[in-house]
């Protein structure tokens, strides 16, 4: 793979990217800190758990955090030669099955960082998995001393790992690097930090307003911002996968799209394959990129980090990125919408109270 110069570079395709992780890792010296939803129990999964227990029998510090939801397919086996070499593994907040199971079990750790020996980061929407070898992804690869930053976020969420309480401010405090903005949400209905900076940062744009998102269930605040963006004249778009892996987040996002149309929204449906990106980009000025989805159960239940910046380099790589994904899109049909079968909205009434959860 050819090396990468510039501090900052934008991946969309997984196979680049897992290439590239994976030479960074080769290349640690000192530290590897993982961080994600999901390991697969697959080709990839074991390509990266290989060059990481590769990596602690050299005496590079490893530590990977993974959510217990998302990992609950690997076995009690598959570290086991990693922790042989003084590798570290912690699943976070393990299942308990108890009367508040339901409303628990939906909190889970979606933040995805990987940081090499202080120096290196990758911060975006994808899992270590085989299954979305052919999605469309967005991943930033930074060369900087915000590296440090993520460590520090990462040791939080690190010793916090199986705790039932947390201090939710603490752990969900804005952190500043430069230019930039790392934001994190932590299970709350009242903070949702992601979700009122978004609103913050759509009132004030003046020009344009992209979003990718493979699931789209805005709350009320954000539906609103979007739209009165919309009427003041800026060109809000929103770009969805025609069909993502979570059916039901299809069927209900349907409800919402006829009357944001109506209002100016533009809605694209990407084509090829699954939409996982999770990138906004407003007036060619700013930037979010990160692990959180447009919906309630990231802003409400999840764990998640996005990075809000202003750099020049990546906004250009990110208009490329856009203009790429736009080629593979169709617009929105509303007449085709109004004229959706009855079956398709007795669903999205019947699932309309679980928006939350979905």
């Amino acid at each position: 793979m050819k090396e990468i110069i510039e501090p900052y570079h934008i991946f969309d395709d997984p196979i680049r990217y897992y290439s590239s992780m994976l030479e960074d890792i080769e290349s640690a010296r000192h530290t590897i800190y993982l961080q994600t939803y999901r390991v697969g129990n697959d080709s990839i999964g074991i390509k990266f758990r290989d060059a990481l227990t590769k990596k602690a029998r050299q005496g590079v510090e490893v530590k990977i955090l993974i959510d217990s939801w998302g990992g609950n397919a690997i076995p009690d086996h598959f570290f086991k030669e990693l922790k042989a070499h003084k590798g570290e593994v912690r699943y976070f907040e393990k299942l308990k099955f108890n009367f508040d199971f339901f409303t628990k079990g939906h909190r889970r750790n979606h933040r995805k960082l990987l940081i090499i020996d202080n120096k290196i980061s990758y911060i975006g929407s994808t899992n270590i998995t085989e299954y979305n070898l052919n999605w469309r992804e967005l991943v930033l690869r930074l060369t900087s001393d915000i590296a440090l930053k993520f460590i520090m976020l990462f040791d939080e969420d690190w010793e916090n790992y199986n705790k039932n309480i947390i201090d939710k401010k603490i752990n969900s405090r804005m952190v500043r690097h430069e230019t930039c903005e790392i934001l994190r949400d932590v299970p709350s209905i009242a903070i949702q930090r992601i979700n009122k900076r978004y609103v913050q940062l759509i009132k004030k744009a003046a020009d344009q307003v992209l979003i990718e998102t493979p699931y789209f269930l805005p709350g009320y605040l954000l539906r609103k911002a979007l739209m009165d963006a919309a009427k003041r004249g800026v060109q809000v778009t929103i770009i969805l996968p025609k069909h993502s892996d979570v059916g039901l987040v299809d069927i209900l996002r349907n409800k919402y799209l006829g009357q944001l149309y109506k209002s100016g929204i533009h809605f694209l449906f990407y084509i090829p394959h699954n939409l996982h990106a999770k990138v906004m980009l407003i007036d060619d000025d700013r930037y979010s990129i990160g692990s959180s989805n447009f919906d309630y159960r990231s802003f409400r239940y999840m764990y998640e980090i996005v990075l809000l910046g202003k750099d020049p380099q990546i906004i250009d790589q990110l208009e490329t990125h856009f203009s790429e994904t736009i080629k593979n899109t169709h617009a929105f049909d509303y007449e085709r919408w109004l004229n959706r079968p009855v079956i398709n909205k007795f669903f999205e009434w019947i699932l309309l109270p679980f928006r939350h959860l979905l």
